[in-house]
């Protein structure tokens, strides 16, 4: 797979774009709109993931409190039981007769008034126990009624913040689509070639610097997550989605390692602060690469200089050059594993390479 690395280099365009007339933005201009209107879409995008996690965790959370609630107040009840019981009996057994010490003090037989006063211990033991069993269980039954419902209400509040957030996904993707909408098919043209070169002179720079001589194999368990990424080519970005059908770039990233056995963070600025990270000059297929400033982006690497990537809305699942992107840095989920001593990137389907890398297209969100 040596020549691997001439695939990310795009083809430069064969003429410059022409100038935009005095009235009309340039196409730099419109590029780097674009480019931020889609950053602020996929931030969005990937702080809806961070809270659709949270949310998650805490449904989870309330409903291990209301499970030890339940058994708490069958608890409580078995010892309000036991409690009567002991109340009826002491009840009936006092009645009409003498104390039970004054019994033991008058009766004839020592041996019969000994065996007669350790009942009578053993009888309060147990009423001490009881009474101890049933006031720990009205705390611990009062107490879990309260986390229970702190928990539910904090449950309540995210899904607010969740609604909150996905209302903002929708109206950036919609400035997305406006400004599509607004553009002619020649300026589109232009933007896509201006892109195209931006990122072909970027590749050449990092590939030239020496700075990605780092190990071509992966550990086995990156090999696993390649090989769950490859078969994913093609398949739609959607944000919010992690599989089987629609992917946001996150979403791929932590499938692609939950297959080959790692459980890693759901959302890219989880993944950049939580896992080890790596140099660049030490970055190996399976590693993670994240981009821009603020980590709202993440690709797969695979090596020779190339990622697989859900790249944005209205591209799909695809190999692009490294450098597509501005890079922020590396992580490692499986930091400790040995390399596999031999190694060769699966061949690549028809067609991986195809598309824009930003994911330039229409865009949509779940309703």
């Amino acid at each position: 797979m040596a020549g691997a690395a001439s695939l990310a280099l795009p083809p430069l365009p064969a003429a410059a774009a022409p100038a935009a007339p005095p009235d009309q933005p340039s196409v730099h201009t419109l590029l780097t709109r674009l480019q931020t209107l889609y950053r602020k879409a996929e931030e969005a995008t990937e702080t809806y993931n961070a809270t659709e996690e949270k949310l998650k965790a805490q449904h989870k959370r309330v409903d291990e409190l209301n499970e030890q609630l339940a058994t708490a107040r069958v608890a409580l009840t078995g010892s309000r039981d036991a409690a009567g019981r002991l109340a009826r009996e002491q009840y009936q057994g006092t009645s009409g007769t003498l104390a039970p010490y004054v019994s033991v003090l008058l009766s004839g037989d020592p041996q019969q008034a000994l065996d007669r006063g350790h009942q009578i211990q053993r009888a309060a033991g147990q009423r001490a126990a009881t009474v101890g069993r049933l006031t720990k269980g009205e705390k611990r039954a009062s107490d879990l009624a309260g986390r229970a419902r702190e928990a539910l209400n904090e449950q309540q509040v995210l899904a607010a913040k969740q609604k909150q957030q996905a209302d903002k996904v929708k109206r950036s993707l919609g400035d997305v689509e406006k400004m599509l909408a607004s553009l002619t098919g020649n300026q589109l043209a232009d933007i896509q070639r201006l892109e195209q070169k931006n990122i072909g002179e970027a590749q050449r720079a990092l590939l030239s610097s020496g700075r990605l001589s780092g190990s071509t194999r992966p550990s086995a368990a990156g090999r696993k997550a390649i090989a769950y990424a490859f078969e994913q080519f093609g398949k739609p970005y959607v944000w919010g989605a992690a599989g089987p059908d629609a992917f946001d770039c996150s979403g791929l990233t932590s499938q692609a390692w939950a297959h080959a056995g790692d459980v890693i963070p759901r959302t890219s600025q989880e993944q950049w602060k939580s896992l080890p990270r790596v140099a660049l000059d030490e970055l190996r297929p399976g590693d993670l690469v994240l981009y821009f400033e603020g980590a709202t982006h993440v690709a797969l690497y695979i090596g020779h200089g190339l990622v697989m990537q859900a790249p944005r809305p209205g591209g799909s699942v695809k190999v692009s050059p490294i450098a597509a992107n501005p890079l922020l840095g590396a992580v490692r989920p499986d930091a400790g594993e040995a390399p596999l001593r031999k190694y060769e990137l699966p061949p690549l389907p028809e067609g991986a390479t195809d598309g824009s890398d930003t994911g330039y297209g229409s865009a949509s969100a779940p309703s």
